[in-house]
């Protein structure tokens, strides 16, 4: 299966469809992306769409809801989770300001102090809603 993200204002990926690997096949058995855009844009009548990779083969990530495709760098990248940091221009992923700590334990970011702080929250599972509940 091959992997499309619809595209809409301000290059936000809004929707991202499978599609079978035959629908992208020329005459010659070659799969090629536009043929899956005109697959998709005659099936849904949108017309921007951008084939994404799961395996990060392509456009550095694979797509998502939310995401921005930058056609300068032909990349996905995810919404800037901290106003602190920084574009890797490598990976197209953020990287904090602050390399996170690597000793075993969780860490939350904290964007007032620029550090990570210890995550001592604890978990409870809930039988009812079949979810884990945030201890108080």
């Amino acid at each position: 299966m091959a992997s499309f993200a619809k595209i809409g204002l301000n290059n936000k990926v809004i929707e991202v469809l499978s599609v079978h690997n035959n629908e992208l096949k020329d005459a010659n058995g070659v799969e090629q992306e536009n043929i899956g855009i005109d697959f998709l844009t005659n099936l849904h009548g949108w017309a921007i769409w951008k084939q994404t990779s799961y395996n990060g083969n392509f456009r550095k990530n694979h797509a998502a809801i939310g995401y921005t495709y930058d056609e300068d760098r032909d990349a996905f990248i995810p919404k800037k989770p901290f106003n602190s940091w920084i574009l890797n221009e490598e990976t197209c992923l953020w990287d904090p300001p602050v390399v996170k700590p690597d000793d075993g334990q969780k860490y939350l970011w904290n964007e007032e102090t620029q550090q990570w702080d210890l995550d001592e929250r604890t978990y409870s599972w809930n039988e009812e809603t079949q979810e884990w509940d945030l201890d108080e």
